[in-house]
């Protein structure tokens, strides 16, 4: 049994598996199964919709403030959910971000680093195998990319719609101390808010550097959503 702060920290490739729920009941249940039971408290989850081979991600970002805010460790469920990328991960431990992977609970940081460069090499042939068979396709005039003609059904759509709306309302969440900090400042604009925010270096929900008073108007309406 585990006795410790944790935050958890999930993350599935695409859109599509955040949706429908693919991966990430299996991640939860690994974490429980980890967890299970004792004197532990898990404060935060955080969930991600990224590629492994993009180490820019916010919600891992937020998963690390959090850890540090409650002196708690970062649980996830397989060592590959935070990166294939060896320097990420031995960086990450660099920095003092306590980690363990429900998978492997027992690893040391020597363990963890063996297996960091076994996931790079891991990546890379599957980036390779990846590249041979579009080529091969290619040689057998197989057209590569464009529409195929996939339609969602209602159903998936709404599930689609829903897990975007549930990633709004955490990032706005996660914003709500420092945009309380510019209100208490006495800026209370949208302008004002989206210039602060953009002063600050922080970044919008997709990455860019400059905010714009219309996303700052979405975020707080989510703020709203998750008030009420």
């Amino acid at each position: 049994m585990s006795k410790a702060n944790f935050v958890a920290y999930y993350r599935v490739s695409t859109a599509r598996q955040g949706a429908s729920g693919l991966g990430l009941e299996a991640q939860r249940k690994a974490v429980a199964d980890y967890l299970n039971g004792g004197a532990w408290k898990l404060r935060a989850e955080f969930t991600e919709i990224e590629s492994g081979k993009n180490d820019d991600r916010c919600q891992l970002a937020a998963a690390i403030k959090a850890c540090r805010v409650f002196g708690a460790k970062l649980v996830i469920a397989k060592l590959d959910r935070l990166s294939r990328d060896a320097h990420f991960l031995l960086g990450l431990q660099k920095a003092g971000v306590p980690f363990v992977a429900a998978d492997m609970p027992s690893a040391n940081d020597m363990t963890i680093g063996i297996m960091a460069v076994v996931a790079q090499a891991e990546r890379e042939m599957i980036s390779k195998r990846t590249k041979e068979a579009l080529q091969a396709a290619k040689a057998r005039g197989v057209r590569l990319g464009g529409f195929r003609g996939v339609h969602f059904t209602p159903e998936a759509q709404k599930a689609g719609s829903a897990a975007r709306q549930a990633l709004s309302i955490a990032r706005a969440a996660d914003l709500a101390p420092t945009l309380d900090d510019i209100r208490a400042g006495g800026v209370t604009t949208l302008h004002g808010i989206a210039s602060e925010l953009t002063a600050r270096g922080i970044p919008t929900a997709r990455g860019a550097s400059t905010w714009a008073p219309v996303q700052v108007s979405r975020m707080l309406a989510c703020a709203l959503r998750e008030v009420f």
